[in-house]
């Protein structure tokens, strides 16, 4: 099972690969190759950094269709962070940025009620269970950075909430797609528990 962790130059690709490898991933590689992308098991999306410099270096490397086929092929794919973010349809920040489009939605600046960025341990409040969330219970601590959140327009695919001024979309599930606003990279053993979880999913997926 091959997994390629997306390169275009907005991640911190070391660690995400390090964990994804750590919990059992044979074949990790990371890179913006088009064709490797194409051809990849499974897709893991990071990303910190600005809406529309991600969008621009995505379209630059020819990636944007490649990541709509591998999800539409149900092939399993994971977004972090940014990568959560570029999902939906459009980001407000820095002026208006149109995204992926395969989640229907926007992204929205945090309320200017709390201090921005979000950075430190929150809790993960589970709106539905599964495979994906086994060994994981509500009140959880993960790891977050970031300045905006998704604001789905679908409660569906929503998996968990997390409490910051009001309680926002940290992490979406939906069929072969897991994506989370924290980093389970840095999010120690419950982390790297969410990423076992998803190495199962994609396990069966790719089978």
């Amino acid at each position: 099972m091959r997994t390629v962790v997306i390169d275009y130059g907005m991640g911190n690709l070391r660690s995400v690969s390090k964990a994804l490898e750590y919990v059992g991933f044979e074949e990790v590689i990371v890179s913006g190759e088009k064709k490797l992308v194409e051809e990849t098991d499974v897709l893991v999306l990071p990303g910190v950094g600005a809406f529309g410099d991600a969008m621009e270096n995505l379209g630059n490397l020819g990636l944007v269709e490649p990541i709509k086929r591998h999800i539409e092929r149900g092939k399993p794919f994971l977004g972090i962070c940014l990568g959560l973010q570029l999902l939906f349809e459009k980001s407000y920040e820095h002026g208006e940025h149109e995204g992926l489009g395969i989640l229907k939605g926007e992204v929205k600046l945090l309320p200017p009620t709390v201090r921005i960025p979000h950075i430190g341990w929150n809790q993960l409040w589970f709106k539905k269970k599964g495979e994906i969330t086994e060994g994981l219970k509500d009140g959880d601590y993960f790891y977050f950075v970031h300045s905006y959140r998704v604001v789905p327009r679908e409660e569906g695919i929503i998996l968990s909430t997390t409490d910051y001024g009001e309680d926002f979309v940290s992490s979406v599930w939906v069929d072969n797609l897991l994506a989370v606003q924290f980093h389970p990279e840095k999010s120690q053993k419950k982390g790297l528990k969410l990423l076992e979880n998803f190495k199962r999913m994609a396990e069966k997926l790719t089978r």
